[in-house]
Parts: C-alpha cells; sequence; structure tokens
C-alpha cells in the first residue's frame, strides 16, 4: 500500500501546483479530462496517441540499445498511452509502475489483447458461437473471456470482429459473425456485453473494440488485406449496421481497417472516421488503426512518408497508432507545421483519457493487478463449464438420412477416422489468444467416455510438420500411406465416424484459400471409406463454409463442428450419443461450389431471374444457382411443424406476424423461429429476402408455441445512397421458417 501512495505523489503534487482536482470525486469525467489536458504538453498528448507492442521481459532488464531502448525512454516520459500484447500480473504491474512513477503526469497505460473468443479457456470460433443464434450464450462467453483477461492485467481486448463477409474464402470469417447484417449486430451487441458487462470499470469487465472500420469484409477475390470497392447501398445497408448498433451500444473503441475503400486506405478515410463515425453517430470512444495500417498508408501509393502518413491519419480521424511509430515521430512536426490542427489532436487525446478514467485507471492503475484472481480464475472449472455449453449450442446438423444419429449408447464396432479425431491443438482454432498447445479434448477422448467399442485409424493427416499461428501451413497431399488401415478398419465396424476439415490454424487472418473442398487427400479418403462401408457420420471441423457436394450426395449423416475450443471433444461427444439434441443454424451460406463465391442469401434479383427455356437469364451452365445450404439451415433429432401464420397490418407502425411452431418429433429441442421480409417495390431495389427477427426456444414433444414478431420501420426501413434512413409504403412479403429457404409464406400492405 505504500508502494501505490508512493508512486501517485506525482501526479498529486502536479494537481495541487496547477490548483487542478485532477481526481475529485464530484467532478464528471470531462471536467476531469479536459483538466489534464490543460496541463500536458503537446509532446505528451501525442504520446496518449501511440500503442507500442510489447517488446521486452517487463519482469527482466531495461533495454540498453537500439529501438526496444527508445521505447523504453518513450515509457518513461509518458509517450506511450497503451501497450499490447503484455499479460500477466507481474508484467502489467510492473509496465504500469514504470509510466506512473517515473512520467511527468503518470497517466496510466490502457493494456491491450487479441482476445477473440476465450483468453486462456477457448470457446468455439465467433463463427462457431454465432451458428448458435443464443444471444444469451454468446454474451456468457464474452464475460467469461473477460473475466480471465482482466484477472492477468489486461483491459482491453480487439474484439468483436462485426466484419459483414460472403466470401468463404476469407480466412477472417472464422472471427465474425457470418454473412447476414441483422445477425450481426445482434451478435455484436451481445459480445459488447459480455465485454464489458454493465459497468466498464469493473475490475473484471474489459473495453471492447469494433473492428474493422469498414468493409475489410468485402476484400475482393477474398484475399486478405485487398481492396473494397462497394457501392454506398452495400455500405450503409450491409457494411455499417452492426457497427452502428454496438456504437449505439456504448462500446468503447472502433478499429480501423487495412483495406482500401472507395480508393482511400480506412486509416487515413475522415469520411468513415470523421464524418460517420464521430460527427452522424456521435461515437465518443476512440479509434485506434490496426497493426501498422498507419505506415501500410505508404505501400498502398497515399502517403509518402511515414511524416505524411502522421498528417493523413490525424486529420483523417484516426486517434491511436498501433505500431507504427508516425505519431510518436512525426505528428508533433506537422502540427507545429500548421499541416494539423491542436483542436485534432486535443479531441483524439480526450477521447482516449476519457477510455481511461472510464476503466478507471485513474482511480486505481492497479486495479486489474490481482495475483489471487489471476490463480483463482484462470482455467475455472466454471469456465470450462460454459465453454462446454457454448460449443454444443454451436454445433450443426447439416444431414441426418436414416437417423444414424444419435448413436445407441449401445453401439458395437465403431470406427473412428480422420487424424483431426485425436488432435488436441487444432480444436482451439485460431486467434487463440493465451491458450495452452494442445489443451482441447479430443473427439476421440470425448467418445471413449460413452463407449469401450472405439477403434481409431488416423487415415491421413490434414497437414505436415508442426503448425503455429505465424506459419503458413503445408497440407498434406501425397500421404496415403494410412489408407489401408482405415479402410480395414471401416469394413469391420458398424459405422464410422469420419472426422474431416481443416487445421485451426487454416483460417484466420492471412489464411485466404482459392479452394474451399476438403484439403490434401482427404476426400479422397471419404471415398474410399465409403466403398466399404456407408454408415459414416461426417465430423466436419473447419473455421469456414466448405464445399463438399460428394458428401451431401452421399453421405447420410454431416455434422458441422466448427473448432469448438477446449471442450470440443465432449461437445461433440455429446451431440453424437444424444445427450445434446443440435440446434445450431448456418450464420453463412455453403456454396456447391467455389465458383458460386461469394455467395448469400439476401441478394438482389437481376432483371432476368429465370428459370426459362432459353439460356438467356441469371445462371450458371455448369452448376446450381442454389447453395449446397442454405444461410439459417440446421436440422434436429426431432422435427417442427410451422403453421397458422397470421399477419396483423391494421396498425401502420407497428406491423405484427405470428406463427405457431410445434415440436412433432420424440424428443426435446430447440429451434430458431426466423423471420424474413421482402420489400416487393422500392426507390432503391431490396434483397429477395432480409432477415428481420429470430427467436430460440424449445418444446418438448407435442409441445407447441405461439411465436410473435414485431415489425416497425426500423425493420421495414432501409438506407438510400446518401445514408439516409426511409420508410415506404407498399407491398411486403414475410416468411417464417426454419431457414432462409423454408417457411410459411404471407405478405401486406404498409400504407
Amino acid at each position: 500500500m505504500k508502494k501505490y501512495q508512493f508512486i501517485l505523489v506525482p501526479v498529486l503534487i502536479l494537481a495541487l501546483m496547477t490548483n487542478v482536482k485532477l481526481i475529485g470525486q464530484n467532478r464528471t469525467i470531462e471536467e476531469k479530462v479536459d483538466s489534464l489536458l490543460a496541463i500536458m504538453t503537446l509532446e505528451e498528448k501525442i504520446g496518449q496517441m501511440n500503442q507500442y507492442n510489447g517488446f521486452w521481459e517487463v519482469t527482466g532488464p531495461a533495454p540498453e540499445e537500439g529501438d526496444a531502448k527508445q521505447k523504453y525512454e518513450h515509457l518513461k516520459k509518458g509517450l506511450v498511452g497503451s501497450v499490447l500484447n503484455v499479460k500477466g500480473v507481474d508484467e502489467v504491474r510492473k509496465l504500469q509502475e514504470l509510466v506512473v512513477s517515473e512520467s511527468r503526469l503518470g497517466i496510466p497505460l490502457i493494456f491491450g489483447y487479441d482476445v477473440i473468443h476465450g483468453h486462456r479457456t477457448m470457446a468455439p470460433i465467433p463463427l462457431g458461437e454465432s451458428a448458435s443464434w443464443d444471444l444469451k450464450a454468446i454474451e456468457k462467453s464474452a464475460r467469461v473471456a473477460a473475466i480471465e483477461a482482466s484477472s492477468v492485467g489486461l483491459n482491453w481486448t480487439f474484439a468483436p470482429m462485426v466484419d459483414i463477409s460472403r466470401d468463404a474464402r476469407w480466412g477472417r470469417v472464422m472471427e465474425g459473425a457470418g454473412e447476414d447484417p441483422f445477425l450481426g449486430s445482434k451478435i455484436g451487441i451481445a459480445r459488447v456485453k459480455g465485454f464489458q458487462g454493465d459497468d466498464v470499470s469493473a475490475y473484471n469487465t474489459i473495453a471492447a473494440c469494433a473492428k474493422h472500420f469498414a468493409g475489410y469484409g468485402f476484400s475482393e477475390s477474398g484475399k486478405d488485406y485487398n481492396t473494397v470497392d462497394v457501392g454506398t447501398s452495400t455500405l450503409y445497408n450491409i457494411i455499417f449496421p452492426p457497427f452502428k448498433a454496438i456504437v449505439d451500444h456504448d462500446v468503447k473503441t472502433v478499429m480501423n481497417s487495412f483495406n482500401i475503400l472507395n480508393g482511400i486506405p480506412a486509416t487515413g478515410n475522415s469520411f468513415l472516421q470523421r464524418d460517420v463515425l464521430k460527427e452522424k453517430w456521435a461515437f465518443d470512444g476512440f479509434i485506434i488503426s490496426d497493426w501498422g495500417s498507419g505506415f501500410e498508408m505508404i505501400a498502398h501509393g497515399f502517403a509518402k512518408d511515414l511524416k505524411h502518413v502522421a498528417e493523413l491519419a490525424a486529420n483523417a480521424g484516426s486517434d491511436m497508432d498501433m505500431e507504427s511509430s508516425a505519431y510518436v515521430k512525426h505528428l508533433k512536426t506537422v502540427v507545429e507545421e500548421g499541416k494539423v490542427d491542436i483542436r485534432k489532436i486535443d479531441d483524439a487525446v480526450r477521447r482516449i483519457l476519457k477510455v481511461k478514467y472510464e476503466l478507471g485507471l485513474f482511480d486505481d492503475p492497479y486495479r486489474y493487478c490481482n495475483e489471487k484472481r489471476e490463480s483463482e480464475l484462470i482455467g475455472h472449472k466454471d469456465h470450462h463449464d460454459a465453454v462446454l455449453e457454448m460449443a454444443k449450442k454451436s454445433i450443426v446438423l447439416l444431414k441426418n438420412e436414416g437417423q444414424l444419429l444419435p448413436l445407441a449408447k449401445n453401439q458395437k464396432r465403431i470406427a473412428v477416422i480422420g487424424a483431426l479425431a485425436a488432435d488436441k491443438n487444432s480444436p482451439l482454432g485460431s486467434w487463440r489468444a493465451d491458450a495452452i498447445e494442445n489443451s482441447a479434448i479430443s473427439v476421440l477422448e470425448g467418445l471413449e467416455k460413452y463407449s469401450k467399442n472405439i477403434t481409431y485409424a488416423k487415415g491421413a493427416d490434414v497437414i505436415t510438420g508442426s503448425a503455429t499461428f505465424i506459419n503458413e501451413l503445408t497440407i498434406n497431399k501425397t500421404d496415403r500411406s494410412g489408407f489401408q488401415e482405415a479402410i480395414t478398419l471401416a469394413k469391420t465396424s458398424e459405422k464410422v465416424i469420419l472426422v474431416l476439415g481443416e487445421h485451426g490454424f487454416q483460417s484466420g487472418e492471412g489464411r485466404s484459400q482459392v479452394n474451399l473442398d476438403l484439403p490434401g487427400v482427404q476426400q479422397e479418403l471419404l471415398e474410399e471409406i465409403y466403398k466399404v462401408n456407408q454408415n459414416i457420420v461426417l465430423v466436419l471441423m473447419n473455421g469456414r463454409p466448405l464445399t463438399i457436394p460428394w458428401a451431401e450426395e452421399h453421405i447420410p449423416t454431416i455434422l458441422e463442428t466448427w473448432h469448438l475450443g477446449n471442450q470440443s471433444g465432449n461437445a461433440i461427444a455429446q451431440v453424437l450419443f444424444g445427450d445434446y439434441n443440435p440446434s445450431g443454424k448456418l450464420p453463412m451460406t455453403f456454396p456447391r461450389n467455389v465458383g458460386q463465391v461469394p455467395i448469400y442469401y439476401n441478394y438482389f434479383n437481376t432483371g432476368r431471374p429465370g428459370p426459362i427455356d432459353l439460356v438467356f437469364w441469371a445462371h450458371y451452365t455448369d452448376e446450381k444457382n442454389d447453395p449446397l445450404y442454405p444461410f439459417g439451415h440446421g436440422l434436429s433429432y426431432t422435427e417442427f411443424e410451422y403453421t397458422n401464420l397470421q399477419i396483423d397490418a391494421s396498425d401502420n407502425n407497428v406491423i405484427k406476424v405470428g406463427v405457431t411452431v410445434k415440436n412433432i418429433g420424440k424428443v426435446t429441442g430447440e429451434e430458431v423461429a426466423q423471420l424474413y421480409i421482402r420489400d416487393k417495390v422500392a426507390s432503391v431495389v431490396r434483397p429477395v429476402k432480409e432477415l428481420k427477427g429470430f427467436e430460440k426456444f424449445s418444446l418438448e414433444p407435442n409441445e407447441s408455441k405461439h411465436v410473435e414478431f414485431t415489425l416497425t420501420s426500423k425493420e421495414l426501413g432501409f438506407y438510400d445512397q446518401e445514408g439516409n434512413f426511409i420508410v415506404e409504403s407498399g407491398t411486403f412479403d414475410v416468411m417464417i421458417g426454419t431457414s432462409s429457404q423454408k417457411g410459411l409464406t404471407g405478405s401486406f400492405e404498409r400504407q
């Protein structure tokens, strides 16, 4: 306690000397920020706009030379506002002590980290969680991540990613909520609530960060970091809504993007950052660049050098510079040269300080540094219980002909085939934060808890060699040496559980692909096993939609399990043996062929939608138009019947749409009733259908439920090309059902 009082002395003395009551309890945060801002030098202000990656072991000796030495001196001078990738109470405390005790003003650091789907305890990848359509479960998953991350000294996560994407070739689809802006908005809000809680100053919450603003998910050809060029209708109606939704729910920070949008890099894009985010949406948090996206404007051909980067980014509204060093090296000069108005610097710093006050860092810079919490909470049993529930909810039953699933508890001679079945690392997925390597429960381990009648054969590896987050993966395209053992096993087994898919590091940032088939020799393995035993349950483990048309045609049962995190094997086993009835629905469309990509349910009709007898209509000559599995698809071990569609349009501003859903099967199950609309004729062409409501609920056998949705101007309106929200009269089609392609339909007139 004495140490804590001593290191705050510089701040208290300075406050008294300048007659500024910096920490007065009756002053608003805005007043405190203004008081502090008034005594800061230009150099200290710019320091708050500078973020460094952790560059040395803080509990070890200080750097003595080179770039690390300069960064160390910057810390002591108060020229760093935040650091990332520094974690652990000891490391965080030592670094915070250095800044608070050595710098003139003692302004505390904010500590950031990529807590994407868990910190130590891994939940399913975000795309997998999104398949649950369970907002409370998703919020709880983010809450668990926040509890663990805050216990090691962190107070800021670079999540959620709310980029909408329609292109499974883009590796970062695993990090988002899929293709739909309505679902993506709801999930984004849930994750922000989970991270930030009801009080972001609480010691067990962390500030969230909406990313990447904007358009990143629309990278051309699905190639990471690539150009984005979209029309304003797509920008306002598809890309912006999830960001707007979570800005309205008080997300504390926003990250800009690597890509250019309509010719301007996002980090230097004043339309995105100042016009839309800060002015039109009144966002009062701060914007951080993505890693090095400032100096990448040079490669884009938008900035001539790092000094120019500082000028462009600051003028455009990028408040904090992540790892470009453009601000700390050059911003003071460009301000003194009159190229950046000091008021823009003050605005940026005011935003950063505000978030630090909201986090409670000025009240106690070490509020997140508690060794007891760290030792007790990391990997807590309650956290594993929570991610197990999340994992089960994330699984999607794509197909179940002949009811091969669920497996009987006394099932004899079960063959488990596929390298991923025994893999304890891949299920952790990409962006795994501080997860322990090989800490996942494998599918094989989960199944062995249920049955002694299981025999395993690898069949084929997915990759060759070891895999890390930073390395390119080498896919096994030649080694079939394990085929014969697997074939022999399948011949003598009653049922085969074949676990195939992607390695956990095959999706994620920098993992774009042109091929969405089963990687390597896995398709060959699947076909060889099918020749000797057709009672196959195909368990897919992947981070993106795959093209599996052969499997859809031949394999009776297919289960999509994504990368489910630490409890992967337990969750999959519980679903396979019927202790949990799968309820997931696809958040992204599965294409038949990569040539259909980008493919999505809420497309626009062409002028020649067809089909017609002549060749001149919008179609492929070598493939069907429709997807393999549509958005919203997902089966259950029971069956749900939709009847009695009712539409009440008597109130022009509140349209009520209801339906009766009945469980007509033999087991209890959860269903997600989905509401879609179509504005038939509008001043701006509308999609053939748009998700505007969903509800998840459980029904016992023979139980019915009346599900009612309300459509207001918020759901019926849209944005025009200038970003104006408009609601028009006319005819609207309505569909309520179990997926985007199956349901009851009706219509109503809005006057």
